[in-house]
Parts: structure tokens; C-alpha cells; sequence
């Protein structure tokens, strides 16, 4: 899969000026009317002058043709001069978190087929082709890098729990199609990308992508891919205490967006649920003595059920407004041709 003169002109830019503006790109293919989809690699770094030079370059051996991007989120150690010198193309975004960045990459770079890989080292550029193939040949929107480790200081027990329990929770409410929601190797189409709103700020933007996938009912897939160890010198940034919770926080935010209905009608049952139990010692006391001698636990109990009635009919006014919104994300996807497909004229 060739990317195209566009794609070439643009790494000679990059390499005669690191960083340096370049013009915007025009997805290969398309000028000339070919069926063939460009390439966009992907990769955000944050710190990762260990490794970032041998991902690109490994990258470019994988895809040849393609446009390899390094966004570079403030790194103090020299990051982005290796990229460049790599052959990469070189960008910075300011606000600093892998949300940030993927938001920014997706609505800068204009291709038919984007690869998002991290800049750590610990993903093989060659399983890339076989997940791009996968891609085009069944008409993908998303396929999944899930990560099979090499050794077994590759993936920390720590992380692995961690990801086992938050996919776990997405397949319990969204879905059982991915078992590795938090892995950092991807493939997407042109149609996910520009239909992606992109709201997370840190590591929880891999729940944010899945979940996307998982509300429009897009073609996704999942292949094992070889995971190794970090380099040394090239510390991990994810923090299992810290990013599980914002993890955790970002589920229940898209449970409570995405699944309104769903969300409001557990807190309608618990609130009722406690309002019966507050009511009925007293109920049973009216009716032996016809005194209500706690009024202040009765009126709680009347206020907490008028709560959950609340929460019942809020949840059904979200859900109409969340179906709208579903709408106009499905119609926005169909409107981008899928991988591969000629756009009419």
C-alpha cells in the first residue's frame, strides 16, 4: 500500500528542517483517483529519546511509503531532534496528557488509514501491515493491538490487573469485543477518526476510543501483537493507582453519556430502595398505633423517594437527547467513504 508522491515530498521537508511547518498533507490516493489508501503513523511522545528513533525507523521499514508522525508533548530530553533526524515528522502539542495529543493528531493529519503506536519501544512495527490488512480487506473501522508478552517484565502484574478489571467493566456494559482496551497499538479508518469527538485529556483516551467504536456499531477487530519490555533507561509514565481511577471515572462518565437510562435507573432503585427501608419501620408502627412518632426520618424517607423519581424521569429525558446525539455521530461516519473505497465525485 503506497502513500504516494504527497508522502515522500512531505518526510524530504521534514528531514531538511526539524519541526519545522510543512504544508498540509493530502491523503495518497485520492489526487490522483486511485482506490490505493494512505497512511498515517501516529505517535505521541512524552520523554522518549531511549527509544523513538528505532520506532521510527522501524515503522519505516514496515511502510515504506508512508507519513510517520511524532507529536511531541514538551519533552525535556532532546525527543523531538531524534525524530526528526529519523526521518520523522515532527509536531509539538502544548497541552501535555495522550489525550491531548491523539485529539490534536486526529484533526491535523488527513489520511485514509491511521496507525497509532506508542513511542516507548515496547510495540513491533512488524505486526503493523497484518492490522492495516485487516483493515482494508474487511472493511474495518478499528482493529486492536492485543498485547502478547514477550517476557515476563513486559507487562507489570499491576498493569495487568488493572486492565483485565477496567475492560472487564466496558464488556459488562458496552460489549464483549476487545480484551485489551488500554492497549497503545491501533488501526483506524478515516471515517473513525473524523467521527471521534476526542474529550479526554491523559491515558484514559484508550477507554474514550473503545467506547466510540463500541456506541456506533463499527467493524472493529482484534489481533494478537508481540510486547516487549521498555528500554532501560526509559521509565514507564502511567501510574496504576492514579490512571486506574481516572480510568474508572472516565467509564462511568461515558456509562452516564452513553447509557443515560441505564445510569439514572440504578440511582432511582438504590434511592428507593433506602426510602422503603427508612419508611417501613414506620408504616408498621402507624398501623399498630396510628401515630407517625419519627417525622423527621418520615419526611426523609418522602424526600428520598421524590429524588429517585427524579432521577428516573431525568434518565429518560437524557436518553432521548443521547439518541439524537447518537444519530448525528452515525450520520457524520457514513458521510467519510470506508478504507480502500473511491469517494463519489
Amino acid at each position: 500500500m503506497a502513500l504516494g508522491m504527497e508522502s515522500n515530498d512531505r518526510l524530504r521537508s521534514a528531514r531538511e528542517g526539524a519541526g519545522g511547518p510543512e504544508p498540509a498533507p493530502v491523503p495518497a490516493g485520492r489526487a490522483s483517483g486511485s482506490r490505493t489508501p494512505g497512511i498515517a503513523v501516529l505517535i505521541p511522545c512524552f520523554n522518549e529519546a531511549a527509544s523513538i528513533a528505532g520506532v521510527v525507523e522501524d515503522f519505516r521499514g514496515a511502510f515504506p511509503d508512508a507519513a510517520i508522525y511524532v507529536y511531541d508533548n514538551n519533552s525535556s530530553d532532546g525527543t523531538a531532534i531524534l525524530a526528526a533526524r529519523a526521518g520523522a515528522i515532527v509536531r509539538r502539542e502544548r497541552l501535555q496528557g495522550k489525550g491531548n495529543v491523539v485529539r490534536r493528531m486526529f484533526a491535523d493529519i488527513e489520511a485514509d488509514i491511521y496507525l497509532l503506536v506508542d513511542g516507548d519501544g515496547t510495540y513491533d512495527a512488524a505486526d503493523g501491515p497484518s492490522m492495516v490488512q485487516a483493515l482494508v480487506s474487511e472493511r474495518l473501522d478499528l482493529v486492536n493491538g492485543r498485547r502478547a508478552a514477550l517476557t515476563g517484565e513486559a507487562y507489570r502484574l499491576g498493569h495487568q490487573f488493572g486492565n483485565r478489571a477496567l475492560t472487564g467493566m466496558v464488556r459488562a456494559i458496552f460489549g464483549k469485543r476487545f480484551q485489551d482496551m488500554l492497549s497503545g497499538y491501533k488501526v483506524f479508518s478515516r471515517r473513525y477518526v473524523k467521527s471521534f469527538p476526542g474529550l479526554s485529556r491523559g491515558f484514559e483516551i484508550e477507554t474514550e476510543l473503545t467506547i466510540h467504536a463500541l456506541e456506533l456499531d463499527m467493524g472493529v477487530a482484534e489481533l494478537p501483537v508481540s510486547y516487549r519490555e521498555r528500554p532501560q533507561d526509559s521509565p514507564s509514565k502511567l501510574n496504576t493507582i492514579r490512571d486506574g481511577f481516572r480510568i474508572t471515572y472516565t467509564i462511568l462518565r461515558l456509562v452516564r453519556a452513553e447509557r443515560p437510562l441505564s445510569f439514572f435507573l440504578v440511582l432511582f432503585l438504590l434511592l428507593a430502595a433506602l426510602s422503603v427501608g427508612l419508611a417501613a419501620p414506620l408504616a408498621v408502627t402507624y398501623l399498630a398505633t396510628g401515630l407517625v412518632p419519627r417525622l423527621p426520618t418520615a419526611i426523609l424517607a418522602t424526600g428520598t423517594m421524590l429524588l429517585g423519581f427524579l432521577c428516573l424521569f431525568a434518565g429518560l429525558i437524557v436518553a432521548t437527547v443521547t439518541r439524537g446525539r447518537r444519530e448525528a455521530k452515525r450520520m457524520r461516519y457514513l458521510s467519510i467513504p470506508a478504507p480502500g473505497a473511491r469517494a463519489p465525485s
